[in-house]
């Protein structure tokens, strides 16, 4: 029997227990996609307690406050900061069986080393002042921070329309060991159903591309000049957030009629919404190919479905969920209508909602080639980034495709105590191929399988992005 959380927690036989210690944890970290801010970084910020590295703006753990009955005030409301630790050392004790549970006490090990005991309002004092003591020091800045934790590179998540000075400033500065890049999201670029917010985005686009947006084409140029731009600061991949792929494509005529229509202040139809989206993911795909830069498409997300919430708080707050609105119709029209033209990049495909791996996956494999794992299907994503969704992502890719190309885990964070979710994803990887050994489905040739794990951990996403970090 193991100990909680000690060195062979989730580690369930001898070869998945060297796989880990020998060949996944030694692997430095390629964080690809999260949702830091730029300005902290750059900032080197200084936190001043241990609700403001951990709990702030974490809507994993205000969910499971709300579930356990804390009141909103104790969460994202005016208590105090002490108030809030208090509030959540409550609630820890009823997330056993939540992968909460484990990532709490995984983060205050590593972080702190704070261990052998369990977060609670017994222990609540203790914890609070002995990691408030820490935070104080120059080792719990970020950069000390992904330093501690090997990061070679992180990727951001930006505007088309961002200056990205705070990225410019920490790419001039010589002492930052970590490399920190954007990612180009134009999400905003791709939803004209509100016709005044569109129109009030696109003058902000306008200007940074340094162009008036009148036309459908004038939005592809601007489009175009900011992601040369990013490319010029080192992007090499865009992301895209859509409940379900858009299915509608305009000709030429009527495309510019429908963007002329919301230009002029009118809400365009459905059918005339999809088809913008449509043809601006298209062209930020082709964009992408020319450049040589990857897509990720992650779908399935029904956001802010809390309507008197987002009122309160707005987005991000933890009032989202899985949608089931179809996905493989919209998927392969995008993808075959790039692929006929030579005008594909590399995709990573995500679903929030775990039903569609295969759906995914199996589109994926007919739209193969050129480099190995070219099209992929995205680590567990949000709700599904804990020991079952990995186990059945990963089992679901090597059934219909090859585990051995996966470029690995990412954070999707917001928080610079994530880091462990890495060591999370690697044990469950490890624990899969050491569980095919003992049932005899794989060799135990080490060699094999631990160049497999080196792989996954680290080097197949350092080959596949495009993006040094020597």
């Amino acid at each position: 029997m193991n100990n909680f959380l000690d060195e062979n927690f989730l580690l369930g036989s001898d070869t998945a227990r060297e796989l880990y210690h020998s060949f996944a944890k030694p692997m430095p970290i390629f964080d690809y996609h999260c949702h830091l801010p730029p300005r902290e970084v750059a900032e080197n910020k200084n936190f001043l307690n241990l609700t403001d590295i951990w709990l702030k703006g974490d809507h994993y753990k205000w969910r499971a406050m709300r579930a356990a009955g804390v009141d909103e005030k104790l969460i994202t409301g005016d208590a105090s900061d002490e108030e809030k630790f208090l509030a959540w050392a409550r609630t820890v004790p009823k997330t056993l069986g939540n992968p909460l549970f484990s990532w709490t006490h995984l983060e205050l090990k590593r972080y702190f080393g704070i261990e052998g005991m369990v977060l609670s309002p017994d222990t609540a004092r203790e914890v609070w002042d002995r990691a408030n003591g820490q935070l104080s020091g120059p080792g719990f800045r970020p950069r000390a921070i992904m330093e501690k934790f090997r990061v070679k590179l992180v990727c951001t998540t930006d505007d088309p329309a961002d200056d990205l000075a705070w990225h410019r400033m920490v790419a001039a500065d010589p002492s930052m060991t970590t490399r920190m890049l954007p990612a180009y999201r134009p999400d905003q670029a791709m939803d004209p159903e509100n016709a005044a917010r569109y129109n009030a985005y696109l003058e902000t686009l306008g200007t940074a591309a340094g162009l008036s947006i009148r036309t459908f084409a004038d939005l592809v140029e601007a489009l175009d000049k900011r992601h040369r731009f990013f490319h010029e600061n080192g992007c090499r991949l865009t992301d895209h957030a859509l409940v379900v792929l858009p299915t509608e494509s305009l000709s030429a005529g009527d495309l510019e009629a429908a963007f002329r229509k919301v230009r002029d202040g009118k809400n365009p139809s459905p059918a005339e919404a999809d088809g913008i989206r449509f043809a601006v993911l298209q062209a930020v795909a082709r964009m992408n190919a020319r450049r040589g830069w990857t897509m990720q498409l992650h779908l399935g997300a029904v956001r802010n479905i809390n309507s008197r919430m987002f009122a309160a708080l707005g987005a991000n707050t933890g009032y989202d969920a899985m949608g089931d609105g179809p996905v493989a119709t919209g998927l392969v029209k995008l993808l075959d209508s790039l692929e006929k033209t030579g005008e594909l990049p590399r995709t990573i495909l995500y679903s929030l909602n775990p039903r569609d791996n295969e759906v995914l996956l199996t589109i994926a494999g007919s739209f193969q080639g050129d480099i190995p794992g070219k099209m992929q299907l995205g680590s567990g994503w949000w709700y599904n980034d804990q020991k079952d969704g990995m186990e059945e992502q990963m089992r679901t890719l090597a059934n219909m495709g090859l585990l051995s190309v996966f470029v690995g885990m990412l954070t999707d964070s917001r928080s610079f105590m994530s880091y462990p979710r890495h060591e999370y994803f690697r044990r469950v990887l490890c624990g899969i191929l050491g569980g095919w050994v003992d049932a005899g489905e794989a060799p135990r040739d080490l060699r094999l399988l631990g160049g497999m794990v080196e792989d996954i951990c680290y080097n197949n996403a350092k080959n596949y992005f495009h993006m040094s970090v020597d």
